[in-house]
């Protein structure tokens, strides 16, 4: 059964966002409990990844590149065209947010059943995770929406619970315990890791459904919104990319279009603002459409060689 699953697991993380929309009772009481599920992939997909080689493309000055584009170009080109169109303070607060938001740490996992290098995709994870607070620190001061100021004290311990301390944790375990003893063990627990990643499009996705309830329209416009932001993502960096190679580029395209939103929301709460929560139950609809897409797209180009 769990082989399955492994198999079908692209559209089956689409088929939980569905499924979450139409049980929007269970979807909403999963959500708390999100923020622990959310820790626990992080460390056990760190752990799963050879450290050494790891870090040395994490520290390779074009990941820091990608970081820049992943964040900082489209928060700035949606900053441009936010103003441009007047876009309401709430809204534009939501999609900076979302733009500053890194990779969704099951991305390696979605790369790896893809059959690409699932390294690169977790060195890009990393470096846009630790872009995160610099990025997301910005719009939060700029458009200032809470009542109350941005408490540093609690923004740093919810910095180091769930961005330091999975990749300290993952370091101490590479660095002090038995290497051969640590393989077998994630051997044996990788493959549940996918039934992880499930929860995360079928518990976010009960605050859009609570938009679709009150505001049909509304809901149907953050709805596009979110395609129009994931193809963005997608398909801009797959441009920039191109050259580097077909893998290459899908790889770096499909990670900028998963985006880790509940560590955003973990991270910044309420200092998001309103609209931050419905429109990232928006985007579980098409970031989990996404990597069907990328398979298929992987296909159309490799016919053409």
């Amino acid at each position: 059964m769990l082989a399955f699953v492994v198999k079908h697991s692209l559209v089956g993380m689409f088929l939980c966002a569905l499924l979450g929309f139409l049980l929007p009772a269970a979807s909403n009481w999963l959500f708390p409990v999100l923020p622990y599920v959310l820790f626990t992939l992080m460390l056990l997909t760190l752990l799963g990844m050879p450290m050494q080689a790891l870090m040395r493309r994490v520290m390779h000055r074009a990941m820091w590149c990608y970081g820049l584009l992943h964040c900082a170009f489209f928060m700035l080109l949606f900053t441009a065209i936010g103003l441009a169109f007047e876009v309401s303070d709430e809204l534009l607060l939501a999609v900076l947010g979302v733009g500053a938001t890194g990779s969704l740490f099951a991305t390696p996992a979605i790369v790896r059943a893809l059959g690409f290098d699932s390294l690169e995709a977790m060195a890009m994870t990393i470096v846009t995770t630790l872009l995160l607070p610099i990025a997301l620190f910005i719009p939060i001061k700029w458009i200032h929406l809470s009542e109350g100021g941005l408490d540093f004290v609690t923004y740093g311990i919810r910095l180091l619970i769930f961005i330091a301390g999975p990749i300290l944790f993952s370091y101490l375990a590479h660095r002090f315990l038995p290497q051969e003893w640590l393989k077998r063990t994630l051997v044996k627990i990788s493959p549940y890791t996918i039934l992880l990643v499930f929860a995360f499009p079928f518990g976010l996705i009960g605050s859009y459904r609570g938009l679709w309830d009150q505001q049909a329209s509304l809901a149907l416009w953050y709805l596009l919104l979110s395609v129009v932001l994931v193809m963005v993502f997608f398909f801009v960096t797959f441009l920039c990319y191109r050259k580097a190679g077909l893998e290459e580029a899908l790889t770096a395209a499909i990670t900028a279009g998963n985006r880790n939103v509940l560590l955003t929301y973990s991270i910044a709460g309420s200092l998001l603002g309103p609209a931050f929560l419905p429109l990232a139950g928006a985007l579980q609809v098409p970031t989990y459409l996404l990597p069907v897409m990328t398979k298929r797209l992987h296909r159309i180009f490799a016919k053409k060689k």
